[in-house]
């Protein structure tokens, strides 16, 4: 685990909103909000938007709420709709909250909360609009567990969305990450077409056509620690698809 990052005032301060998507968490997530919580960001608040999870992690997400009543806010979505829609509905629920910055993260511990103030630093020295946490730039790593089948399926993923859109980030794939809530703002989340995966590609292909600079940072991706991996068929098809429907859907918009 590595040692997060001491920001200077008032950076530290900043008003950070971390949305974790979740759909069976609940092993994992008591341990993510701990983490995030024990940051050095007074400022941080957590936003779990639950699609509805049977193994009980809205339960578990309420009790989380009631111990930190300031720090810890649950969404609780009608059941499973897909990654994308839950961070619409979580985004603009921090944005209307009054959120500076939001961040996205996954439930399952595969990213490192402890990169999140050295992530915040970097946007706050920049004029970057999102901040990524990669997996393939240098410094990046992959947890050796993490199995062959999804390594490959991740790399052709990249190599196929780079042919195809043409944008500069070699992790296009990152759920990792935090914006300036003006990036998200101009980005406009009612464009956003996406339901699964492909949600992470479209908002870095919105965000590069309205030119809002990307600044990707080393992490070390871990595999997770419980539960299962939500990567289905359907979603897989999505992936597939959603390039070509992004180049002919969003081909007029400028900055």
């Amino acid at each position: 685990m590595i040692e997060p990052v001491q920001l200077p005032v008032p950076w530290r301060d900043a008003r950070l909103t971390v949305v974790v998507p979740t759909y069976n968490e609940a092993g994992n997530l008591p341990v993510l909000v701990e983490r995030l919580l024990a940051l050095p960001l007074p400022g941080l608040k957590i936003l779990v938007a639950d699609d509805n999870s049977p193994d009980g992690t809205g339960e578990v997400a309420d009790k989380l709420a009631i111990e930190h009543p300031d720090r810890v806010e649950v969404v609780h979505r009608a059941g499973k709709e897909g990654l994308g829609r839950a961070y619409v509905d979580g985004i603009g629920r921090a944005l209307d909250g009054g959120a500076e910055y939001v961040a996205q993260m996954d439930a399952d511990l595969s990213h490192p909360p402890e990169a999140l103030p050295g992530m915040l630093g970097a946007l706050l020295s920049t004029q970057a609009g999102v901040v990524i946490g990669s997996r393939y730039v240098p410094g990046g790593e992959l947890d050796e567990n993490w199995p062959l089948y999804r390594r490959a399926l991740s790399g052709w993923a990249n190599l196929y969305v780079h042919t195809l859109l043409r944008v500069r980030i070699r992790d296009l794939t990152a759920g990792f990450k935090i914006w300036r809530a003006d990036a998200l703002r101009d980005i406009g989340l009612e464009r956003v077409q996406s339901n699964g995966y492909s949600f992470q590609v479209e908002m870095h292909y919105l965000a590069t056509k309205l030119g809002h600079t990307i600044l990707e940072v080393p992490i070390r991706f871990e595999e997770r620690r419980d539960g299962a991996s939500k990567m289905t068929t359907a979603t897989k098809i999505e992936s597939a698809l959603m390039p070509f429907k992004l180049r002919s859907k969003h081909r007029n918009i400028e900055p």
